[in-house]
């Protein structure tokens, strides 16, 4: 496998530890990530003035060289699968697509194949600059496996820095479209009464609290209100459906990309989502709330209702400002047929 060497100039006012240093002067085209350079620091394959560090917080001085011996991307261990891919756009840094329900985004013990991750290896054929020193797709979200909706992966070092800058600052626009039980209104005494439940102007729900892995079923992500790690979500009523109203259609969006996070905040309110099987999706519906076709269709609904419908960022190179949205799937069209009538 080849190698490359890249040098530099430690600039002025450097950061106090050498890691920072390094991730701030380092030359753009280098495309190395900060995860990739903390990495190569720690196997050696950094010198400061000819000399070896492997200290990420050793100081370093302005007018230091560093020297980085870059191996080149070596191939995934993950192997390609032909496997169909809706691709909403895609240049020579990133891929977005609209991921449909029942598919993981990455291997893992229970599926070890059939992935997005997968396919995607299939779909470049080799043509990927490689992501942390392997060629393989950079994965800066993910969207759960029975839930549908839009995806942006990372095709280089650079594309994938840029992009997981956005969602570290939470300036990435992701709204979700989904379908749960009872009405989020800020009418509702109850709700009003939710510990971390308020209400913004225009009747939209605005969940704060923490969230970590549940103390006993690993599976799930509880609601917590010391520890864990801040989550914010905010919902709105597109339409309720039923009388008494006993089901809606909302618009979900986050400040926080934490895990289940939509399904365990709206669960948390009291509105779970239809479908979902972890946070109590399958609830009794008031007997005349609904026809039997649409108590029958909530019943049976086969995932969580939860579609993510819009995606927003700018170009992690050009600059872009760049915005996708893609429609319902066919089953939760479905279910709001049968809801409407």
């Amino acid at each position: 496998m080849g190698s490359r060497r890249i040098e530099f100039v430690i600039a002025e006012n450097p950061p106090k530890r050498l890691d920072k240093a390094v991730s701030r002067d380092v030359p753009e085209e280098a495309s190395l990530s900060r995860t990739r350079l903390a990495r190569l620091i720690e196997e050696g394959a950094l010198t400061v003035d000819g000399a070896v560090v492997q200290d990420a917080k050793a100081r370093v001085e302005a007018g230091a060289l560093i020297a980085i011996l870059v191996e080149e991307a070596e191939d995934s261990h993950i192997g390609p699968e032909d496997i169909p891919l809706e691709i909403v756009y895609e240049d020579d840094d990133l891929i977005v697509i609209n991921k449909p329900a029942g598919m993981v985004v990455h291997p893992a013990p229970g599926s070890p194949s059939g992935t997005l991750v997968n396919a995607l290896l299939h779909h470049f054929g080799g043509n990927l600059s490689g992501v942390g020193g392997v060629k393989r797709p950079g994965i800066v979200h993910r969207i759960d496996k029975e839930t549908s909706g839009l995806l942006v992966v990372a095709k280089s070092d650079a594309a994938h820095q840029g992009l997981a800058a956005q969602f570290e600052k939470h300036t990435v626009e992701r709204y979700y479209q989904a379908v749960c039980y009872g009405v989020p209104d800020g009418n509702d005494p109850r709700l009003r009464g939710v510990k971390g439940a308020s209400f913004e102007p225009g009747n939209i729900l605005k969940l704060t609290t923490q969230l970590a892995r549940h103390k006993t079923d690993r599976q799930r992500q509880a609601v917590l209100f010391q520890g864990g790690r801040h989550a914010v979500t905010r919902a709105r009523i597109c339409e309720s459906f039923g009388n008494p109203p006993s089901a809606a259609l909302i618009e979900c969006w986050l400040e926080t990309g934490r895990t289940h996070q939509i399904r365990v905040h709206m669960a948390h309110a009291g509105h779970g989502l239809i479908g979902d099987p972890t946070y109590g999706g399958r609830r009794k519906l008031a007997a005349k709330a609904l026809s039997p076709a649409a108590q029958a269709a909530v019943q049976a609904f086969p995932r969580q209702a939860l579609h993510a419908a819009v995606l927003g960022f700018d170009h992690p190179v050009t600059g872009e400002a760049l915005r996708f949205e893609a429609p319902l799937p066919q089953d939760m069209a479905g279910l709001l047929a049968v809801l409407r009538q």
